[in-house]
């Protein structure tokens, strides 16, 4: 791997405050930060000039679908129950595992464009996500996904899904890394809910699972469960044993989040989806205050309509002032802490997040020399209300440049559009 000079740059601190100088990258790391260029800087291979940019932490999308790419405006203004069982399963079920390939290699490609470096993706057919992921060169948490919906018992999707954990958990240093996953309290019976916890706990690996997304969903786990709420029905399972990323958690109740609390589990936050789809406004501030660890994600296309985190930080940033009446509080800082290091806490990445000397180089780099970025009274603001998913110049996962000024070095981008469009074209006839 090439070694990485950024000269005269400013850079983000652990500490959301902004410094200025050098900052240098060997390999997978960051090996030099300083006001000064190091003593070695004619041995870096590439150098860049720091003038105008500011160099962030990746982001950290930790909900979505990639592979959804396939449905971006298939199914709109509908409400969460018909647009899951009207429109999404139908051409789900028509997916191959060369389409989830190339529209999750379409999914990555987006994702870096707009600075982000590593996903929680929730899809079908691990193998062909993690292949697209290894060789985009992104980092990735990919599911072992339980099936929606039918009666088989629940060892017998996971034949090959086991091989996928075996083969890619771990693999390339940790890039890839494998999760359990169910998709909800309302497809997933309660065996498979037990079967995917025990799976965690053999395996030690996360759990991801969509959470009280809707005042429907939520009251109906009720009536199904003796009153209790998806939290409690799902901490009653065991299902919290392993570290857990919940998605949504739009209607948690206050005995739900001290739950939450209780059992360490990170929420993902949605909130352009949980507009988009009317589920409702989550209590993020409340669950601030309480202690979780809130992180961000974009959901899918389908029900965004991108990949563009930026504009979930906005949003987080507006939404629950005025969902509250309180312009304070939610801080800039809470926001970037959301898409970046609380993200890499919820995916277990203890080496990534934060730019600091021996994390790695998991980076971004922003033009802020821009009409819509001055003047700047305080860049953290800017960040979070001006900034734009499109001032991203530069993209750095694990030391490599995967995206820069308009190029992607490890994406044939042209030959995943005309893949995408052909498999869109050939489900579409089907349906």
């Amino acid at each position: 791997m090439k070694s990485v000079l950024f000269r005269d740059i400013q850079y983000l601190t652990p500490d959301f405050k902004v410094a200025q100088g050098f900052v240098g990258v060997r390999g997978r790391d960051i090996v030099y930060l300083g006001q000064t260029a190091p003593d070695d800087a004619a041995e870096y291979e590439s150098q860049i000039m720091g003038r105008g940019k500011l160099l962030l932490p990746g982001l950290v999308n930790t909900h979505t679908h990639l592979a959804m790419t396939l449905l971006r405006g298939y199914g709109e203004n509908l409400s969460l129950q018909d647009w899951l069982f009207t429109r999404i399963f139908p051409f789900e079920a028509k997916l191959t595992s060369d389409a989830i390939y190339w529209a999750t290699q379409l999914a990555l490609a987006e994702s870096l464009r707009f600075g982000t470096t590593s996903s929680t993706d929730m899809y079908m057919d691990v193998q062909a996500v993690c292949r697209a992921a290894d060789e985009a060169g992104c980092k990735i948490n990919a599911d072992l996904m339980a099936p929606v919906g039918g009666d088989e018992q629940s060892e017998r999707p996971f034949v090959g899904a086991l091989a996928a954990l075996k083969q890619w958990h771990g693999y390339d240093e940790g890039r890839i890394l494998i999760d359990s996953y169910i998709h909800a309290e309302y497809t997933t019976s309660e065996e498979r809910c037990r079967f995917m916890a025990d799976i965690a706990r053999q395996h030690d690996l996360n759990m991801n699972l969509h959470l009280s997304e809707t005042h429907l969903e939520h009251e109906e786990c009720k009536q199904r469960h003796n009153g209790q709420s998806p939290t409690a029905y799902f901490a009653g399972l065991g299902v919290f044993d392993q570290p857990t990323t919940v998605a949504h958690a739009v209607w948690v109740e206050p005995e739900d989040i001290k739950l939450l609390v209780a059992h360490g589990v990170t929420v993902a936050h949605n909130p352009v989806s949980n507009l988009k789809l009317a589920s409702g406004i989550a209590p993020v501030p409340a669950m601030l205050q309480a202690g979780v660890n809130v992180a961000l994600g974009t959901d899918s296309v389908a029900s965004n309509n991108n990949l563009n985190l930026w504009e979930e930080m906005k949003l987080m940033g507006l939404l629950h002032k005025t969902a509250a009446k309180d312009p304070t509080v939610i801080t800039p800082a809470e926001v970037l802490a959301a898409a970046t290091i609380n993200g890499a806490r919820a995916q277990r990445r203890d080496n990534t997040g934060v730019i600091e000397v021996g994390k790695r180089a998991d980076l971004q780099m922003l033009n802020i020399d821009q009409p819509h970025m001055q003047p700047c009274h305080d860049l953290l603001n800017n960040l979070v209300y001006a900034a734009q998913g499109s001032d991203v110049e530069l993209t750095m996962v694990d030391g490599r440049i995967l995206y820069q000024s308009g190029e992607f070095s490890s994406i044939d981008y042209e030959r995943v559009v005309h893949e995408v469009e052909k498999h869109r074209q050939q489900i579409l006839k089907q349906l």
